[in-house]
């Protein structure tokens, strides 16, 4: 089904340490089970327009508990998806209906800044909702597990992180390209089938167009795995939205002290929304961590990152350490960002990890 120019994405499918932090995620990637928002279309939802957002998330939360029994089943082939049948209204359908009333008031993401996008106003991120591609690709550039990968960057982000890699996207310095939630799904069916390993929501960040890749996934009908790739700092609401969407989530864990991502990022409150994002990926999905070691900022928040990983979700996730820094952007605004990490400090950092007692980790 794939094809590979690196020898490590086909050798990581025999690779235990990977197959047993993700071992749900290489059973949907070949098929062998079905894709959380597969399930999510066949739970039903009894809802209407007139409920208030108090009872929908409540709904929400009682179909989440069930939604994560028939998943169990499902696993363990007391159900079969085909055998269930698709309701009127879904658990995925009560997800899009919230994210649309978000919108008048959108607090997707920790900044909440409770604009009405529905309106035409826009907010930090500059996103409406008109969801904008930036491009559509298999990516093989991710790690081994996910290549190939079919990558989806859409324009906007929730940080403005002055060394941003990808800033011509999060910054709407590029028109890009509008599309609908038919043409989205179309898209995913042909990279799924032109043989990507999963669909990566990236951008930027994918947060603020959660409710149109609901919309989105509601019109897919092929069985991919959904990889939430995002910088972390998005608000509970949606954490609890991607309960039973997301399948992996491929988070940032940037900073480990709230006065670095504040000057670096403009992300106020960024360690508690980033590690009750991280729990709620551990909880209900499965977690790949990306940690992008900052030049002058091992101590701060590299060693504290990997500490807590270790202390708090568990020392055999997995994570990538990302020696990869490079001054882009804004980064001359900072003088400690002006440089690329030397190796001392990448022996330090690989020391750290081994410290903290990481026991899956990649560079």
């Amino acid at each position: 089904m794939w094809t590979f120019s690196r020898p490590d994405g086909r050798s990581i499918l025999k690779d235990k340490r990977a197959r047993a932090s993700l071992a749900r995620y290489f059973d949907v990637m070949q098929d062998d089970k079905p894709a959380k928002f597969t399930i999510a279309k066949k739970l039903a939802a009894d809802f209407n327009g007139h409920n208030s957002m108090t009872e929908l998330w409540t709904l929400h939360e009682k179909l989440t508990r069930e939604f994560h029994l028939l998943q169990k089943k499902i696993d363990t082939r007391g159900k079969q998806l085909t055998q269930l049948r698709t309701p009127t209204q879904s658990y995925l359908d009560l997800k899009i209906e919230i994210a649309n009333r978000i919108l008048a008031n959108c607090h997707l993401c920790t900044h909440r800044c409770g604009v009405n996008r529905l309106g035409g106003e826009l907010g930090y991120c500059k996103c409406g909702i008109q969801i904008t591609v930036s491009t559509m690709f298999q990516h093989m550039g991710e790690e081994p597990e996910l290549v190939p990968s079919g990558t989806i960057f859409t324009l906007g982000c929730t940080l403005q992180c002055r060394h941003c890699q990808n800033w011509s996207i999060s910054q709407w310095f590029e028109k890009g390209e509008i599309f609908t939630p038919e043409l989205l799904a179309e898209g995913v069916r042909h990279l799924r089938n032109d043989g990507a390993r999963n669909i990566n929501l990236v951008g930027g960040d994918p947060t603020p167009w959660l409710q149109q890749w609901l919309e989105t996934f509601r019109r897919v009908d092929v069985n991919v795995p959904i990889v939430w790739n995002s910088n972390s700092y998005y608000s509970e609401e949606t954490a609890k939205l991607l309960t039973g969407f997301a399948d992996v989530y491929l988070l940032d864990f940037k900073y480990g002290a709230n006065k670095c991502a504040e000057s670096i990022s403009d992300a106020q409150g960024y360690w508690e929304a980033c590690t009750r994002n991280h729990h709620y990926g551990k909880n209900y999905g499965e977690l790949l961590i990306r940690v992008l070691v900052l030049p002058g900022h091992l101590r701060c928040c590299t060693k504290t990152i990997l500490n807590w990983i270790a202390e708090n979700l568990a020392g055999s996730i997995r994570t990538n350490i990302m020696f990869q820094y490079r001054p882009e952007w804004r980064s001359h605004e900072m003088p400690g960002l002006k440089r690329r990490l030397t190796k001392d400090e990448r022996d330090l950092v690989i020391r750290f990890a081994r410290e903290a007692g990481l026991t899956n980790f990649i560079t």
